[in-house]
């Protein structure tokens, strides 16, 4: 008996997204054809596989069962079929990147704008984000985090020489408020905080010189969870910043900024790609590494 394995493909996507809304806009289908799929599915099998509340959708213990018997499967199919696709003659599919939202500016699209219009059946997909995403859960090819960040199962390729973290205000501020000569005079400033994306909780400040580290818990009006707003507001005089030198170098160079603390500010591993380990590589994510690596 022949059988039809879409409502299969269906349930397997809706228990990964968590979402009709999302799953039926990853299959190309109405969110009300995709619960009728879904439906149909359990009243065939005779038993519920999703558990449906207002906010959210998970799969029921046999829910889950089933996507562990059948999901590794339905993506060994799709790498398949994506490698025939890649052994045309011209390199083509999707990679999908998880990065921070500066690294994809600055670094990511400037690289890899060459590439996308020398190959263009190659596609690119971003997730720009400050959160760590576990890259083979949520099947993505390869991530950007700054070196001492990554997992050591992974394999990791520098994109940045090593980098320095830099405390930054405008002159503006200055004029008000004495230049931090020690990370602990920063007690007495107003600093802008970081929400971390992962732990929900504040960065603490971490500076280091010859004698060992130093960690300040900094205090301040404004806590953001991107870095260009926190650009932003250093450069509108609202208080003391501090993120990679890189993020403040056009302004710094300008003098809309003034650095200080730089004793304090010791380099440390810059960006890398990392991605699992893997024999081989599609020839559109061996392009894309290519285009990415550090000029020597």
């Amino acid at each position: 008996m022949k059988r039809n394995f879409n409502d299969l493909i269906a349930f397997v996507t809706v228990a990964r997204e968590g979402s009709f809304t999302r799953a039926a806009a990853q299959l190309g289908v109405t969110q009300p054809a995709l619960s009728q799929t879904i439906t149909a599915l359990e009243n065939r099998m005779d038993i519920r596989l999703l558990t449906r509340t207002t906010r959210n959708v998970s799969p029921t213990a046999a829910g889950e069962r089933l996507l562990q018997a059948i999901g590794t499967r339905f993506d060994e199919i799709e790498a398949e079929l994506d490698m025939l696709t890649e052994m045309r003659d011209k390199p083509a599919g999707t990679v999908r990147i998880t990065c921070g939202p500066h690294v994809l500016k600055t670094i990511l699209l400037p690289k890899l704008s060459a590439l996308l219009r020398e190959y263009p059946e190659i596609k690119l997909e971003f997730d720009a984000n400050h959160g760590f995403r576990n890259i083979v859960a949520d099947r993505f090819d390869a991530g950007v985090r700054l070196g001492d960040t990554i997992d050591k199962d992974m394999i990791a390729m520098p994109l940045t020489p090593q980098l320095r973290m830099a405390a930054v205000a405008s002159p503006e501020y200055l004029r008000s408020h004495p230049i931090p000569l020690t990370p602990q005079d920063l007690l007495q400033h107003s600093c802008m905080n970081m929400r971390m994306a992962t732990s929900g909780g504040l960065y603490i400040w971490e500076f280091d010189n010859d004698e060992g580290p130093v960690n300040v818990r900094v205090d301040g009006q404004l806590t953001f969870n991107t870095s260009a707003h926190m650009v932003d507001a250093a450069l509108a005089g609202l208080g003391v910043a501090f993120l990679p030198e890189e993020e403040f170098a056009p302004h710094i160079e300008e003098g809309h900024l003034i650095r200080f603390l730089e004793p304090y500010c010791l380099p440390f591993p810059g960006y890398y790609l990392y991605y699992p380990s893997r024999k081989q590589h599609s020839p559109a994510f061996s392009l894309v590494m290519e285009a990415l690596k550090i000029e020597r």
